[in-house]
């Protein structure tokens, strides 16, 4: 009995399970969480083999071969240049024990099983990885905006003198301008740390 509600408490079993904050400190991924930088742990999903580890700034996922292997490949993917989409949630049948989220990240498409006593939760994570996706995508515009406008005004110096200053000039001016504003943009628009979504939505 014990080793049962052992595996389901750190997530042994073949399906994944949520690990609660408490357990944190009990799982491989929290070594590599960069503590130091005020990196923190939202939400973790363990099975035999894989940790998922949603923190704040990254997606640290712990990819094991087999059940019975201890090695693991460890992957990290960090919001800011992993942009998250396509995210789902397909609920559970009558017969079926597991639901699964799915998402892509960059390039990197992601499927996980998870226990489905374990839905609530999962509706959590499944809302906070939507909220961040839809922030990205209008960020995304925003900061083209922001590089079309300095091509616009690149473009209208090809056109003469502006102003009475020669063109040269005002090309120097505008180069320093427009890399001030276009650092500004992307301070504002390419969000690193998403600490401030996954504290709205993830309740436990």
């Amino acid at each position: 009995m014990f080793g049962k509600l052992a595996a389901d408490a750190l997530g042994l079993s073949d399906i994944g399970s949520i690990i609660t904050p408490d357990n944190y400190d009990k799982v491989d991924s929290d070594d590599y969480v960069m503590h130091e930088d005020q990196e923190k742990i939202f939400f973790l999903i363990k099975s035999k083999t894989d940790e998922y580890c949603f923190t704040n700034k990254a997606l640290i996922h712990l990819d094991g071969t087999s059940a019975v292997s201890k090695k693991r490949m460890l992957h990290r993917y960090s919001y800011s240049s992993h942009p998250i989409s396509h995210v789902l949630l397909e609920t559970a049948g009558t017969i079926d024990m597991d639901v699964e989220i799915k998402f892509h990240m960059g390039d990197e498409k992601f499927s996980i099983d998870v226990h489905k006593k374990h839905i609530e939760e999962l509706k959590d994570l499944y809302k906070t990885l939507l909220r961040i996706s839809e922030m990205m995508r209008e960020n995304e515009i925003m900061l083209n905006y922001a590089k079309a406008s300095v091509d616009i005004a690149s473009t209208t110096l090809g056109r003469g003198q502006v102003g009475g200053v020669p063109v040269v000039d005002a090309f120097k001016e505008l180069n320093q301008a427009a890399f001030s504003w276009l650092t500004a943009a992307h301070q504002k628009y390419i969000v690193k740390d998403f600490g401030f979504v996954f504290e709205r939505y993830i309740k436990h």
